[in-house]
């Protein structure tokens, strides 16, 4: 099974952010995070640039700089439109067919190019950022998911932030849900720039706001959903984890009452040795073979982690009474010849096709949190207006092998490629396409 530590992504790389300003967008990607500013060996001729008027000057500079920017003979800027209609069809509720199953399709040919770049979006992170690291081929930005049944539009941001006007959605889970609220972050960041107004010390919990709109994006980063925490042996960290099932992580549950809209999702560190408990008792062990212990596989604990945080949400008592709660379900990582520190690659430029052998394991890790959160909406009785949803992209990312930053992601960290997390921009931009349309089915705005 493939794993990644994700901890040292998300503790070192992701920490680095970058200020904001305009974001409308432009028709380039850069290697760079910033314009080449010119130097005097650049120019060929000089002046005295204070006998030139001032307005002459400012037209001047003007034109050299645009000339400047439009042939640039940089080889990594990628010369197309990054949002060619940026008014795109949205969904409207009564668009929303409930027969249509945005999990089932094909991802097709298109040319319309990028939502964002990393120059019209400045708040990617350096890890997400394969352009600025390297990568070279494009193609894996010209596919969209087309469901068998219906049409997907793409994101209206305007449409976007309208409908949650005056609302607080939480991404919750590990660092690909977080990858996730990044994505959204910069389609949204193309109708008004955000506000970053907080930030905790490890990076690991950040808030966002829309001021225009009051609305309010938050990340909360959780590795299981539930207490559980790394052991150690004589004050080292041993690789193995105690999961703590009956009881869930204070730290997103605590904030849980203030949120309209929690986007929930988990999985990827439950490809570890770990003890798991139910209160006192030790009910079983992933990768393990200790005598008189419960042999358990990661879907097992992760059906009883979702289990108890579903459980904690539907019986919240200070929770809103429309809160939305919505599954993100199991992103697959890509992992060939090896796994993450062992030599595995994810070097694929295109979609890969869907065969009857395809994502077995990660369609059973989807299947177990689906069946969670169904037993989770259930329980809900009359409690207002309360409801649970999903956003299922476990078949549609199965197919996107090519989608991963891959060696493209950190100078630090030479030798190993990340095949878990997506880059910015990317076939992850299609999670808020799934989103939108999820929430405008399920009835738009919360109350």
């Amino acid at each position: 099974m493939h794993a990644c530590r994700e901890d040292e992504e998300e503790g070192h790389l992701s920490s680095s952010t970058f200020g904001l300003f305009d974001s409308s967008p432009l028709p380039t990607f850069s290697n760079e995070r910033m314009r080449p500013s010119s130097t005097r060996e650049d120019t060929p001729w000089s002046v005295n640039l204070g006998a030139v008027p001032p307005l002459l000057l400012f037209l001047v500079l003007s034109t050299i700089i645009s000339l400047f920017i439009l042939y640039s003979p940089n080889p990594n800027r990628l010369h197309l439109d990054p949002n060619p209609n940026p008014r795109p069809h949205h969904l409207g509720k009564d668009e929303a067919h409930e027969d249509c199953d945005l999990s089932e399709g094909r991802w097709v040919p298109d040319t319309r190019g990028p939502p964002y770049t990393n120059w019209s979006c400045r708040t990617i992170p350096e890890s997400k950022d394969c352009f600025m690291h390297g990568r070279r081929d494009r193609d894996f930005l010209n596919w969209w998911w087309k469901p068998d049944k219906c049409e997907l539009p793409r994101l209206d941001p305007k449409a976007f932030l309208e409908m949650v006007r005056g609302k607080t959605m939480a991404f919750i889970g590990d660092s690909v849900a977080r990858n996730h609220m990044e994505s959204l972050l910069c389609l949204l960041s193309q109708e008004e720039t955000p506000l970053d107004v907080y930030k905790d010390s490890e990076d690991r919990f950040r808030t966002w706001l829309f001021s225009e709109h009051d609305f309010t994006l938050k990340v909360l980063w959780s590795k299981f959903l539930v207490a559980g925490e790394e052991t150690t042996i004589n004050g080292t960290l041993s690789g193995t984890f105690e999961l703590r099932v009956d009881r869930v992580d204070e730290k997103w549950a605590s904030e849980l009452p203030r949120f309209d809209y929690a986007v929930i999702s988990s999985g990827h560190w439950f490809f570890r040795k770990m003890y798991v408990y139910d209160g006192p008792g030790l009910v079983g062990c992933v990768y393990c073979s200790d005598p008189n212990v419960t042999s358990f596989g990661p879907e097992q604990a992760l059906r009883l982690a979702m289990r108890t945080s579903f459980g904690h949400i539907a019986r919240c008592e200070g929770c809103k009474p429309g809160l939305v709660t919505v599954l993100r379900t199991f992103s697959p990582a890509h992992f060939e010849n090896g796994e993450w520190n062992t030599g595995g690659t994810c070097n694929r430029t295109g979609p890969q096709e869907h065969g009857p052998e395809s994502g077995v394991w990660q369609r059973q890790f989807r299947d177990t949190q689906v069946e969670e959160m169904n037993r989770a909406r259930a329980t809900l009785g009359g409690r207002g207006r309360r409801r649970f949803e999903v956003v299922d992209v476990t078949v549609a990312m199965t197919m996107r092998p090519d989608g991963h930053p891959g060696e493209f992601w950190s100078k630090w960290m030479k030798g190993y490629s990340d095949c878990v997390h997506w880059c910015l921009p990317g076939p992850i931009d299609v999670w808020s396409d799934f989103l939108m349309w999820t929430l405008r089915r399920s009835g738009g705005r919360g109350h």
